[in-house]
């Protein structure tokens, strides 16, 4: 069986966990795991594979933890529940949707109310239109500095915060209101902007400048940037998303568990591999694709915006954010240099394009400005922060590992001397 294959037989799962087809079936029995049928066959039953390896970790946790610990926090690992997001392999759900299909039906604003709320139709409720106050006062606080856009948003989520006496009604309705409040404070910031009253994907087209190429008959650029932050919106227990999670776990509100996820999603090995996929598109255009590739290895860098551990056969938001990129440029050059620097990547390692590198596609062929494919990602991944903030505080408990000492021994006391 292929490893990447999502599903396992009765008699490999069986053997991954290391027991018997009756315990299986016991721990199928006992809701411990799950079965369903497999394609073809009237009575054989397969496992998703995820699944199974969970288990796997649940019981080496129990009964080794001295040694499962460490390796928790590590790629691939799962630590806790969620009933979010689902990375099979190949594909990508959310709420047991796929997402690239969400990102061609829905609205952002939708698919935001569907991880908070399980039902879509909640956004007409949550997002009304022309609401939201206030957004161009706190933007008028940061005039004459020069910030991007993502640092625009970390700099104005404070002040908001501490404005918004509500956002300690950590119960699911008034997180969701809450999480509404900060999506929209969220998109003025990254656009610069006030809100406009058709939605997110409005604002950021009239703050890029993008509504011209409507007029001029060119396809419409907002269901593209929909669906770049409908892709971008959760991925399960990323860094950032854990961050945020643990501060949820502590009972502080939304916006300082948003605030916690943006400081992860700033590193160089988070979102800041927008800022390394830009500079090997620049040295591939200074000198050429292969060059630019031998060069980062020759180096010793990973090359951003290609392979993803979680994906083998390749990462499915990247495939579709390139051919959304291809349908909204306006002219072939503008990605031509993303297409080349793909070409070398799959000659010289084989590895197919991620998210980081369709989201470089997009913002070429919209012509972005700077900071606009790590824009696009953040606010994105605003809507992920709040789901599972959402799913922490239902939980009710605090997350805290535990650390395993290997610094020196506590020095031993001297010993007094006796009398005389």
């Amino acid at each position: 069986m292929p490893a990447d294959d999502p599903y396992l037989t009765a008699p490999a799962a069986a053997a991954l966990l290391g027991v018997t087809l009756p315990t299986l079936y016991a721990y199928v029995s006992r809701g411990l795991l799950a079965s369903e049928p497999a394609p073809g066959t009237t009575r054989a039953r397969r496992y998703r594979r995820e699944e199974v390896e969970r288990l796997c970790a649940r019981r080496e946790l129990r009964q080794h933890p001295e040694e499962a610990a460490p390796r928790a926090l590590a790629w691939g690992e799962p630590v806790l529940d969620s009933a979010l997001t689902l990375i099979d392999g190949t594909r990508l759900f959310y709420r047991g949707r796929d997402a690239i299909e969400l990102s061609r039906g829905l609205r952002v604003e939708e698919v935001a109310a569907l991880l908070w709320t399980g039902d879509e139709a909640a956004a007409g409720s949550l997002f009304p239109r022309g609401a939201g106050r206030g957004e161009a006062s706190l933007l008028a606080t940061l005039r004459g500095r020069r910030l991007s856009p993502v640092e625009r948003l970390q700099a104005l989520l404070p002040l908001a915060a501490a404005a918004d006496g509500a956002a300690w009604d950590l119960r699911p309705e008034g997180v969701t209101r809450c999480g509404a409040r900060i999506l929209r404070l969220a998109t003025a910031a990254i656009a610069g902007r006030a809100p406009h009253r058709e939605g997110i994907a409005a604002t950021l087209a009239a703050a890029w400048r993008l509504d011209g190429k409507v007029r001029r008959g060119a396809r419409d650029p907002r269901p593209a940037l929909s669906a770049a932050l409908v892709l971008s919106a959760d991925h399960e227990l990323n860094v950032s998303t854990f961050a945020a999670r643990c501060v949820a776990s502590a009972a502080a509100t939304p916006w300082d568990a948003v605030a916690a996820g943006l400081a992860a999603l700033k590193g160089a090995r988070h979102g800041g591999q927008a800022h390394r996929m830009q500079a090997l598109l620049r040295e591939a255009a200074a000198t050429s694709p292969t060059d630019a590739v031998a060069d980062w290895l020759r180096r010793g860098e990973s090359l951003p915006g290609f392979g993803h551990r979680l994906y083998p056969a390749g990462d499915p938001r990247g495939a579709e954010l390139l051919a959304v990129a291809g349908r909204v440029a306006a002219r072939t050059a503008d990605l031509a240099p993303v297409r080349a620097l793909a070409a070398a990547v799959q000659e010289v390692t084989g590895d197919p394009p991620n998210v980081d590198l369709g989201l470089a596609a997009l913002a070429a062929a919209l012509r972005l400005p700077a900071g606009g494919a790590q824009a696009l990602f953040a606010l994105g991944r605003t809507i992920g922060w709040v789901a599972h903030a959402i799913e922490e505080y239902g939980r009710g408990r605090l997350i805290r590992p535990r650390a395993r000492y290997v610094g020196p021994p506590p020095a031993t006391p001297a010993a007094h001397p006796g009398p005389g």
